[in-house]
């Protein structure tokens, strides 16, 4: 777990880690240094993924089992704040990702690729090789599990190569259900879910531009390049989102 002095604050009953960016990529350092032991899986949490937990109790219960929890997007911020938090950071983790391997590059550290399809994935781990050669790629396969057979090969390749990072990008609640259940399984110090990370990294999707990035709402450019995919996630989601944080307020207040 993190360390017990790092602020927290909960949203739906999942709790969140309060801290910025470079405090992230230390929490996760410190746990590659530690060597051995268990794997910790870490999980980057927005207004989609708290939505999902609402009303699923079970896959709450996964992500409050998260070792390292991190808030993602403006809809957690506006939750944090209805509690009189101020987020530290936005910690996106198609943006979290090439930081921790910009900032710890040269260090002797490696990761592996597990998700989407075989094309996405053999091309973001070439990408990822070009972009950061500071971090060894050691190995990828795509995320098509369903078959026992395959899934222990991928776990097999995982272990044999002893990445000090593995990236899942399976979409949610999938890739955090996958982690959690295989963690016992891993030898791997961190485990971190994704989510649509390759597809950048493939160039299948663009990015939004920096300034959109930074006021919190990429979510608009996703809504514009995947607008028949996204419409019910953003369009229908996020005001639900909003009225869940008050209606959620409210009933605290009352207890």
């Amino acid at each position: 777990m993190a360390a017990l002095d790092d602020p927290r604050f909960a949203v739906f009953g999942v709790t969140i880690l309060n801290v910025t960016k470079a405090r992230g990529i230390a929490l996760l350092e410190n746990v590659f240094r530690q060597g051995g032991g268990r794997a910790h899986g870490v999980f980057f949490v927005n207004a989609h993924v708290l939505n999902l937990a609402y009303r699923d109790p079970a896959y709450r219960a996964v992500l409050g089992g998260g070792d390292f929890v991190f808030a993602d997007g403006t809809g957690v911020r506006w939750a944090a704040r209805r509690q009189g938090v101020r987020l530290l950071d936005n910690l996106v983790g198609t943006d979290f990702v090439p930081a921790l391997f910009t900032e710890t590059a040269g260090r002797g550290y490696s990761y592996f690729l597990l998700g989407s399809d075989e094309p996405t994935v053999r091309k973001a781990a070439f990408y990822a090789e070009k972009q950061f050669p500071g971090w060894k790629m050691a190995g990828f396969h795509h995320g098509y599990l369903q078959e026992p057979e395959v899934n222990a090969v991928a776990i097999g390749l995982i272990n044999a190569v002893r990445p000090n990072v593995l990236l899942v990008g399976m979409g949610n609640p999938l890739q955090e259900r996958w982690i959690t259940k295989h963690l016992p399984r891993l030898r791997v110090p961190v485990c971190l879910a994704i989510g649509g990370l390759f597809d950048y990294w493939a160039d299948n999707v663009s990015r939004a531009p920096r300034w959109l990035r930074r006021a919190g709402h990429e979510w608009m450019w996703r809504l514009y390049q995947q607008p028949f995919d996204k419409a019910k996630r953003y369009l229908i989601g996020n005001p639900l989102f909003l009225w869940r944080i008050l209606l959620h307020g409210r009933q605290q207040k009352v207890k």
